[in-house]
């Protein structure tokens, strides 16, 4: 039964999903990053999460190349974040790839760690694995943090139905 690519992309849109940036440094040692959406956690014991990219992605080779990597989990008021990484061509791009973007970086890992986030993840690769035209990176928790003081009411940024989305109100 062959599946068409339209009705798969719009049943699995009905998902909502959270919004990173997944962060790393090429084989330069320059930070590059790439707005994700296909990411989860995998695994308590050992602590395992995955993201995956296109096969097409121009990131990919840097992103098999990097030892580490991080996870920055994106608040909904950082939409222009995710649209910053989703263009193409920040890999090994000095001038664009995080200048405007505010970052430290992480102690772990490395990678730039986005500021204002809900929460970081520092990871090391733990595997690649083939999944049909992506690639899956799935890496172990070296480091977590979490960068909201208890009770705060910032949001996630969404996306659903090919569109970024925001929680409702909170009852």
């Amino acid at each position: 039964m062959s599946i068409p690519a339209s009705l798969f992309r719009q049943v699995l849109g009905s998902f909502a999903t959270g919004i990173v940036v997944v962060t790393a440094r090429d084989a330069d040692g320059l930070p590059l990053g790439v707005t994700v959406n296909s990411f989860t956690s995998v695994s308590l014991h050992p602590p395992l999460v995955l993201f995956c990219l296109d096969n097409a992605s121009t990131t990919l080779a840097a992103f098999k190349a990097a030892g580490h990597f991080a996870i920055n989990i994106l608040r909904e008021d950082q939409q222009a974040v995710s649209a910053h990484f989703a263009r193409k061509g920040r890999a090994g791009d000095p001038a664009g790839a995080f200048g405007a973007i505010a970052h430290h970086i992480g102690p772990h890992s490395g990678a730039a760690l986005i500021e204002n986030c809900l929460g970081h993840i520092e990871c090391e690769r733990e595997a690649l694995l083939p999944g049909g035209d992506h690639t899956i990176l799935l890496g172990r928790v070296l480091a977590l943090s979490i960068t909201e003081a208890a009770g705060t009411t910032s949001r996630p940024l969404l996306y659903f139905r090919g569109r970024y989305q925001k929680l409702g109100a909170e009852h």
